[in-house]
């Protein structure tokens, strides 16, 4: 990997840090950093590369959700850019790889929404095994029809979860309170919660569920996981729910599964390619089908969770520009730093290569810098390390670490 060098940096004062958050992100993440000095602005909608070009000029700290895309332009564009901010779980909008090369910090919200998909997960079930939505539009279409064909009740039943994480591990909680068994599969091997039992192969899970709900996240290998092989391998009459990614299901074939009655309900909320903004026109293979569920990518989208995301990621972002703070960050080595005003603080982003701390430390010591306290990560192919110092250190200490061939990014925090 080729690292782009950035100039060092000394501190920026609270009121010199501007803040661009998009998306709509809840206000609570906003008067969060406004109440610590920083300028924000906010914007309902999401931006295209070149409208975020234009937009991030001067900006420190981005925050965005799952519909503005990070690209390795926009971070060429982007020099005063010290960390992004995901306000929900996904981060595949990011390019990552891009963001260690410039030293960009990332984070996310990896819990803070788990609660609300579980709830519309299991709102979902429970709707299908009912018929509750064909029924309902029936009525809107004046049709009266009381009868239990084809409704049923989901004790008893078992739900195959493909994804045993954060939300999928809980969703197994919940549903076997509600007298469902569970089976799960997963590629880590993951602790079972309650009864629930461990499949060796997701073809063991199909073979068994009467729900199968999917909960993986947006690596590449998980693109058109779940097709038309696997449709088949399904339960006759098993239901199908997709909260995850929408690039893990081939929707064509699950409108052929559902039209032929193998497949007898399906709930999705998340599609290979979701409108931009609010308003614009919705096209999927799934549109009209009476035994569909679906929903505008609102999993986690509830005034609780987005208001616990607005907080989360805000303070995250609050850390890392103020004490250098890694912990919990997607990409970067995590370190949890006391926030010491009375020291004086260097965060050193580098590639992770042998004798980096030796040669920064050197350095500091021909120049009489007094080290208080240092703490070194690394996480592939970069290195993070953070020193406090006795007193603020020269331009003359800042531009010759600056100048070590493995620096990506140098700070003075205070």
């Amino acid at each position: 990997m080729n690292f782009d060098v950035h100039a060092p940096l000394t501190q920026i004062d609270d009121q010199d840090v501007k803040v661009l958050l998009l998306e709509n992100i809840h206000a609570d993440g906003a008067d969060f950093l406004r109440n610590k000095g920083y300028q924000v602005e906010t914007r309902t909608a999401a931006l295209t590369e070149d409208e975020l070009i234009e937009a991030i000029k001067g900006v420190h700290l981005l925050g965005i959700r799952s519909t503005t895309y990070i690209t390795d332009k926009v971070l060429e564009n982007a020099p005063d850019l010290l960390a992004i901010g995901a306000f929900c779980i996904g981060t595949n909008q990011i390019d990552l790889a891009a963001t260690k090369r410039h030293g960009v910090a990332v984070f996310n919200a990896p819990y803070s929404n788990t609660r609300s998909v579980v709830e519309l997960a299991i709102a979902e079930i429970i709707s299908l095994a009912r018929r509750l939505h064909e029924k309902s539009t029936a009525m809107h279409n004046g049709v009266w029809n009381k009868s239990a064909a084809g409704s049923h009740e989901v004790r008893g039943r078992t739900l195959g979860i493909v994804g045993y994480g954060n939300i999928g591990s809980q969703l197994s909680v919940i549903a076997e309170a509600l007298g469902l068994s569970v089976v799960f599969y997963d590629i880590d091997d993951k602790l079972a919660l309650g009864n629930a039992k461990k499949c060796a192969t997701i073809d063991e899970l199909l073979a068994i569920a009467d729900v199968v709900s999917l909960h993986v996240d947006g690596r590449p290998g998980n693109a058109g996981l779940f097709g038309d092989e696997q449709m088949k391998a399904m339960k006759p009459r098993s239901l199908f729910l997709n909260l995850s990614r929408g690039i893990a299901v081939d929707t064509g074939a699950l409108r052929r599964h559902l039209e032929s009655g193998h497949i007898a309900g399906a709930a999705l909320d998340v599609f290979p390619v979701e409108p931009k903004a609010q308003g614009d026109p919705f096209e999927s293979d799934l549109r009209g089908l009476p035994n569909v569920i679906l929903t505008p990518h609102v999993g986690g989208s509830t005034e609780e969770a987005q208001q616990d995301i607005g907080r989360f990621v805000a303070s995250k972002l609050r850390a890392y520009a103020k004490a250098g703070t890694t912990n919990l960050s997607v990409t970067f080595p995590e370190l949890n730093l006391p926030s010491d005003p009375a020291r004086h603080r260097l965060a050193h982003v580098h590639q992770n290569a042998p004798g980096v701390l030796a040669t920064i430390n050197t350095i500091l010591g021909n120049h009489g810098v007094n080290i208080e306290g240092q703490q070194l990560a690394t996480r592939g192919e970069l290195g993070y390390v953070v020193t406090d110092v006795s007193a603020e250190v020269g331009p003359d200490v800042l531009k010759e670490l600056a100048s070590l061939p493995e620096t990506v990014r140098l700070r003075q925090l205070s």
